[in-house]
């Protein structure tokens, strides 16, 4: 497609004519001055200074905070520019040399959007800014644990494990089928959204210690830019960067951490067990005979304090022109499930230099990450659970199967059907990966000199990762005895290759302002993946192995226009052109718009009302990710079970057809979002609200063809749509600040409710809706539903019928419809496991010396279908006809249940799980006086007379010691371990630990 015709060319022609030539000839002088912190007195490198009367006139403020200015004899004033600081205006009537102090302000902030930045008081869209002070502390090894409860409509949920991923919801769902996880962008770098192979969590390449500050893009109007990639929303992470005019700082933060269970499971103890079992089995002497003589608690078995720490050593400054800072990071962790370590070894390095007079901006990043795991078996987890507590961890008769006790058949194998022992599982199995992990991004930002509000961007970033790993059972392992045990390998490799470019050009016309920005986006995905998995003696029988490559491709055009009249009323419009790779040609590409307006009505510094801005916006983000990546094309695939078919002597693997949708396309979401920010009382209480409704389209939807049953059951199309509506309000409260106490908290709540407003393209009144949400107790068994009219993953169960006195009644529910039998018809869809409302709060005190943190946040009007107790909840449990004994969940015998249908699909278990968790509670104490008491020495001159007493000052700026309790506690009348689970199912969740943790910071 050619984009500059003749005819576009012609039609441009005139105005690039006059920007040419509309600077008149006259007489001029020079203005020379400097540009420092009012505050630090450091040189503001890069500020700009424009001739008032002449915005297009201007300079850029070298490495020395100096500049020279050409001005015409007119000239009155000049205006100085620079990230988060006030906006400056200095007199030069009658003068030629000047200085410019500045001062930093919040509503001066410059916030990262997409493609360039602007003013936080310029933003018209929902943007939300998290920086140092609000982040999460304690044992943090992913970034995405810094930002939970942190910004309204942001739900992170992450489990226990060590260095594990989280789950990032923004505003709730924007889709069924395909991915609702956000785009992450470390320093203009968009990450691909996958994992790799061997790697707990994808974002681990970045060093929490290294994160400056999150950008939140929430609604489209500010997400639209990242068009193909935005409908979950956009998070945008920012690393520290090293300053000029400063000497070479060192810091480091260091610290130990320990971590506990915070709760256990409630099976029966091996005192209970017997009591059951005598109860239950009196008069069957050779069932009791089956109990063993131990006490064995399966869950301190399988559990333990889990140690770790983490250090972080840092050296930012300034050499010559080159702005650098460098950390090197090491984190070890261990697990609460035992023999579960991961360890990570990280750099990174950003420079910053500015070339001929700052005109040429270049910012280089670096990051790499080494990743080393031993992986636990969770299975561990729900053995423990079930594995029977009289038994003894170790055999007492028998070294078979590695000495640990087992459950054997008549025939003197290992039982199938039994539990396996939770301890052998973690012990004979080694599961080690090995994970190296780089994003490196080269930006560069030419000013040009002839041109000073032209500058030409070209950003090159790459994201590659390297996955490989063993898993070695022994053949003397029960769960692996019949096949002789386990021998496989893996490797994964990924890569991601960016490529973008814009022009921007910013104009002053007197009171109106302009912000042109056109640009180009091409990024390519590759994956190379690999696998065999074995036996110990490489049987050809037990082998299976196999070698995929993938690849596609992201091509975008993109251009963003804001205009501000009086810095007062502003104007924002995006349009992004997408293509992907992923969808046939007739379907490859998209548009997504982009529309916002803001007006500040109230901007004065009285006492009461200082700061009010109206804001509207509306826009459109596509989606692409279907899980495939050539889901449009007709594929054959080898038959199952190496299938072949003979054709004389010789065998031919036979192949099959898959299903496919070839007018597969883009799934879109569209939003409208109304907001106001604000400030009062000399900016001591500030905030934002927002209301906004989204609606996606064209849903990528998994759903029912059973005329393709001989190819799949189910195929993905765009055939859905869902609409979500919401509120958010975040609110900063500065109650004290003087000189011995600082006190900042900041809140937010939000509330968001999606509904499925399609699911198919016919009438069908009798299709119910698409079954999801596997669970535990039967093959196949499914406990959520997507239906029309209501939210997405409701549970799906049968309304519990209980008696006079409350009890549950066994294996009786309500003939919802009347036609006097109780079946399929009689489900009913009942509540839902996303939370109604969310809140965060932090805390920042500080009196005197010491510092007090606390931050914790809540999840209200969710439900979670506890998977343990309906599982395991059934007096029937404990006896196996193939003679082996399992525990059961104390439910059974509350409920006196006796069989497990009865109870998995009883809404009896779908549990409210309201909760709130404190975070962190954090005391620190500040010794840096101790080591700033000025001491003095005396010199001895040439002459012998003694000079004066001469000060001598501590290398250290900062030392402070703290310590912290993370996930001190949990509030809530969830019954199970843990409320707080990801897709609302609760079954042998990785529980989260309580962590104690005592470190340093320490800046030289």
């Amino acid at each position: 497609m050619e984009f500059f015709t003749p005819k576009l060319v012609r039609a441009l022609l005139p105005g690039l004519l006059w920007l040419a030539f509309s600077f008149s000839v006259e007489a001029q002088r020079t203005v020379t001055g400097r540009v420092t912190d009012a505050e630090t007195g450091e040189p503001l490198i890069g500020a700009t200074v424009v001739e008032k009367e002449t915005p297009a006139n201007g300079t850029i403020v070298d490495v020395n905070g100096n500049f020279r200015l050409n001005v015409s004899d007119k000239a009155t004033a000049l205006l100085v520019t620079y990230s988060s600081y006030d906006n400056a205006e200095v007199s030069i009537v009658g003068v030629d040399v000047v200085e410019v102090p500045m001062n930093a302000s919040t509503l001066s902030e410059v916030v990262v959007i997409g493609y360039g930045t602007v003013k936080k008081e310029d933003v018209t869209g929902s943007v939300q800014k998290a920086g140092t002070a609000v982040f999460n502390r304690g044992a943090i090894t992913g970034p995405s644990e810094l930002l939970a409860g942190k910004v309204a409509g942001v739900v992170v949920t992450t489990d226990g494990a060590p260095g594990g991923g989280s789950q990032i919801r923004v505003r709730g769902l924007s889709s069924l089928n395909a991915t609702n996880d956000p785009l992450i962008v470390v320093d203009g770098v968009p990450l691909d959204n996958t994992g790799i192979s061997g790697s707990r969590n994808p974002l681990n390449v970045v060093n929490p210690n290294d994160i400056e500050s999150f950008t939140v893009l929430k609604d489209a109007s500010a997400a639209a830019i990242y068009g193909n990639r935005a409908s979950g929303g956009v998070i945008l992470i920012t690393t520290k960067k090293g300053k000029l005019g400063r000497k070479i700082q060192v810091g480091y933060s260091g610290n130990v951490s320990w971590g506990v269970p915070s709760g256990k499971i409630d099976a029966l103890s091996a005192d209970e067990f017997r009591a059951v079992m005598n109860d239950r089995y009196a008069n069957d002497q050779p069932t009791l005979d089956l109990m063993g003589n131990a006490s064995t608690d399966w869950q301190d078995e399988i559990y333990q304090t889990a140690l770790g720490t983490d250090h972080a050593l840092n050296f930012a400054g300034g050499v010559g022109i080159v702005p650098y800072r460098l950390s090197l990071g090491y984190t070890y962790k261990e697990g609460l499930l035992k023999t579960d370590e991961f360890s990570r070894y990280s750099a990174a390095l950003n420079l910053n230099p500015g070339f001929f007079d700052n005109t040429l901006q270049t910012n280089f990043n670096f990051k790499y990450a080494y990743s080393d795991n031993h992986f636990a078996d969770r299975g561990a987890i729900g053995n423990a659970l079930s594995f029977d507590p009289t038994q003894t961890v170790r055999s007492d008769t028998s070294d078979r199967f590695g000495g640990y006790t087992t459950w054997m058949q008549n025939n003197g194998l290992p039982n199938g059907l039994a539990p396996t022992n939770p301890v052998a599982l973690l012990e004979l199995r080694d599961d080690n990966s090995n994970v190296d992990q780089i994003v490196t991004s080269l930006n560069l930002d030419y000013r040009l000199p002839f041109f000073p509000n032209l500058r030409a961007n070209l950003n090159l970033g790459y994201e590659g990762a390297n996955g490989d790993g063993t898993i070695i059972v022994p053949d003397s392992a029960a769960f692996a005895y019949t096949v002789g045990g386990v021998n496989n390998v893996y490797t994964q490799e990924k890569d991601n290759t960016l490529l973008e470019t814009y022009l921007n050009y910013r104009e002053t016309f007197g009171l109106h302002g302009l912000d042109l920005m056109a640009g180009y986006s091409w990024q390519h995905f590759e994956y190379d993946n690999y696998f065999k998995n074995s036996n110990l003696a490489g049987d050809t029988a037990q082998t299976t192995e196999d070698r995929s490559r993938a690849e596609y491709y992201l091509v975008s055009l993109f251009g963003r226009i804001n205009y501000d009249f009086k810095q007062k009323y502003f104007l924002t419009a995006s349009l992004r052109r997408d293509g992907t790779s992923r969808f046939a040609e007739d379907y490859r590409y998209g548009v997504f718009p982009a529309v916002a307006a803001g007006v500040k009505v109230i901007d004065n510094d009285r006492n009461n009302f200082n700061y009010l801005k109206l804001r509207g916006g509306w826009g459109v983000t596509g989606q692409q990710e279907t899980g495939g990546y050539y889901d449009y094309l007709a594929r054959y695939q080898l038959g199952q079970f190496n299938a072949s078919y003979q054709f004389g002597n010789e065998f031919v693997q036979t192949y099959r057809p898959n299903g496919y949708v070839s007018n597969l396309k883009w799934e879109e979401t569209s939003s409208i979002n109304l907001g106001a920010d604000f400030s009062i009382i000399r900016d001591r209480i500030g905030g934002t609200v927002d209301v906004y409704r989204r609606q996606t389209s064209d849903l990528f939807a998994n759903i029912p063809f059973p005329a393709l049953s001989n190819l799949t059951n189910f195929l993905t199309t765009n055939i859905g749509e869902m609409e979500s509506n919401g509120v958010e309000l975040g609110l900063n409260f500065t109650p004290i600040r003087n000189g011995t106490i600082t006190w900042d908290i900041f809140t937010n709540v939000a509330y968001n409710r999606s509904e499925i407003t399609k699911l198919r393209n016919d009438a069908d009144s009798t299709f119910q809706g698409v079954q999801v949400g596997g669970i535990a107790g039967g093959v196949g068994s499914t406990i959520q539903i997507h239906t029309v009219g209501n939210q997405p993953y409701m549970f799906y169960v049968y309304e519990q019928q209980y008696d006079e006195d409350g009890n549950l009644l066994e294996d009786q529910f309500v003939d919802r419809n009347d036609d006097g039998v109780v079946n399929d018809q009689d489900l009913y869809r009942y509540k839902n496991p996303a939370p109604f409302y969310t809140l965060g709060i932090t805390n920042n005190f500080g009196i005197g010396r010491f510092n007090l943190s606390f931050a914790g946040r809540a999840n209200l009007g969710q439900y979670v279908y506890n998977n343990i107790q309906t599982d395991m909840g059934y007096l029937n449990r404990l006896v196996h006809p193939t003679r082996y004994l399992s525990n059961i969940n104390q439910s059974a015998v509350d409920l006196n249940v006796e069989e497990q249908a009865s109870l998995t699909f009883s809404d009896q278990f779908v549990k409210k799980a309201d909760f709130f968790r404190m975070d962190h509670i954090t005391l620190g104490y500040d010794l840096t006086s101790l080591f700033n008491r000025n001491s003095t020495s005396a010199v001895t001159a040439t002459d012998g007379t003694v000079a004066p007493d001469q000060p001598r000052k501590s290398l250290i700026s900062y030392f402070n010691v703290y310590a912290t309790v993370q996930n001190a506690f949990v509030i809530t009348d969830y019954d199970g371990l843990d409320p707080e689970i990801a897709n609302g199912i609760d079954n042998n969740v990785y529980p989260r630990p309580r962590t104690f943790l005592v470190g340093v910071n320490v800046n030289f």
